[in-house]
């Protein structure tokens, strides 16, 4: 009898244990963890430092019974046990992009809003105005402007960290670095006047690890930040640009930084287009690509393979699968799964 009870009170301390550090997130075991969260062909990726700090990068549509807020404050809540956000970042003004900032803020404490500044007005949205009032009461008009070449503020730890602004507001940081062999792959397209092309881009360093985010960013300011050169270099983990439409992933910088695994923030319809499809499998170092949704208009073998796709059917009923990078305490390795009982495949740092 006294056996049984020491052995369930060993197992219920092993139970509080296990939960309380899955509540503590990057402080509990040194890792440095991300989340793409699935918010139908919108984007939201939420960042856990291994001293416990939080951002997050866009927050998805607006509306829709609340299905995108709801989705995010899952992630952060349940799965990564964050009690406030320390950061909250906008890419751009497109609603699929800052639609959810407002209504979290409701829901969880959010420390620092961070955006590229706000326009009086956008072109292709004449509802602007009325939206973004919502998120400057959020951020009581304190939200700060982000340039090309600033950092995102960070706790450091054993292993440095760092986040780079490389584009914002279709300026870019110097073109240095050694030259980009696939520079002559640019052919310029039409300029882009939407709020796409001013997209803030994050490069993200931990030890040798490094992660690139560039929003919306499209095709031509694309070039203009890796062409003649490569300023970023190669990166290991990289999110496929503009939920991988054609208007973006220039293979002037998709093949130059040349990720090892790629995510791509689609939506059953929206995104993982044909062509960057065929651009990805042109990288020469990439071994998966994962994305959020099957593309329903793609043949099987025209996407990634099924066991790396989060969420196979339509929005309608889809369960919101997210993906998850998790980075080694020193950096040299990392780790990327489908949701909470996926597979954990293991990839080394360069």
């Amino acid at each position: 009898m006294i056996t049984a009870r020491i052995t369930k009170l060993a197992f219920t301390l092993l139970v509080l244990v296990t939960a309380s550090s899955s509540l503590l997130a990057g402080k509990a075991d040194g890792r440095l963890d991300i989340y793409f969260v699935d918010v139908e062909g919108g984007a939201c990726t939420l960042f856990v430092t291994p001293q416990g700090e939080s951002l997050f990068i866009d927050s998805g549509y607006p509306d829709n019974n609340g299905r995108d807020r709801d989705r995010i404050l899952k992630v952060a809540r349940e799965v990564a046990g964050l009690k406030h956000i320390d950061h909250a970042a906008v890419t751009h003004w497109h609603l699929d992009h800052y639609g959810n900032h407002a209504a979290l803020s409701t829901q969880i404490k959010i420390k620092n809003f961070w955006d590229r500044g706000i326009p009086d007005f956008l072109q292709e949205d004449k509802k602007f105005v009325d939206r973004i009032a919502d998120y400057r009461s959020a951020t009581q008009n304190k939200s700060k402007m982000l340039k090309a070449g600033d950092k995102l503020p960070l706790q450091q730890g054993k292993t440095p960290i760092s986040i780079d602004i490389v584009t914002a507001s279709r300026n870019v940081i110097p073109n240095k670095g050694k030259p980009n062999p696939f520079a002559k792959l640019h052919k310029a397209k039409p300029e882009d006047k939407s709020d796409n092309a001013a997209s803030l881009s994050f490069l993200l360093k931990f030890g040798d690890f490094k992660f690139l985010c560039c929003g919306d960013l499209t095709w031509n300011i694309e070039a203009k930040l890796m062409t003649p050169n490569n300023p970023i270099g190669k990166v290991d983990l990289y999110m496929v640009t503009h939920h991988g439409l054609p208007s973006s992933n220039n293979p002037a910088l998709v093949l130059a930084v040349d990720p090892v695994v790629a995510v791509m923030c689609n939506g059953p319809t929206k995104g993982g287009h044909k062509d960057v499809q065929e651009t990805l499998r042109n990288v020469k170092s990439l071994k998966n690509l994962y994305q959020l949704h099957r593309n329903i208009k793609l043949k099987a073998d025209e996407q990634t393979p099924a066991e790396f796709i989060a969420n196979s059917g339509l929005t309608e009923g889809c369960e919101g699968v997210w993906v998850k990078a998790s980075v080694a305490p020193d950096g040299s390795s990392y780790t990327v799964q489908i949701g909470p009982d996926g597979k954990k495949r293991s990839y080394q740092t360069r």
